[in-house]
């Protein structure tokens, strides 16, 4: 039997999956999470692009979304930004 590594964005093939991902990480109040997600997005749309797009340096960005990371506010908006989403309060 093969078993093969499970890759989320793999299944993230819309901007509605996309936000569907985000949305469920954010609920669950887990930063860790939070942050692994946001690198999953950032990798689908471009790691460069996005660093480009919000002066942040590539490999900072990589290091600091994974769940041993641990990003700063200002980080997280530019992210979000970049992706064209914003943050709202319900």
């Amino acid at each position: 039997m093969k078993i093969t590594k499970y890759n989320v964005t793999d299944y993230l093939k819309t901007e509605a999956d996309i936000k569907e991902y985000l949305n469920a990480s954010f609920k669950t109040g887990d930063s860790k999470l939070i942050a692994r997600a946001l690198g999953d997005v950032a990798k689908i749309k471009g790691m460069s692009k996005i660093a480009k797009e919000t002066n942040l340096d590539r490999s900072s960005l990589y290091n600091s979304l994974t769940t041993e990371g641990d990003p700063k506010l200002s980080t997280l908006t530019k992210l979000i930004e970049s992706f064209g989403y914003t943050f709202s309060i319900k």
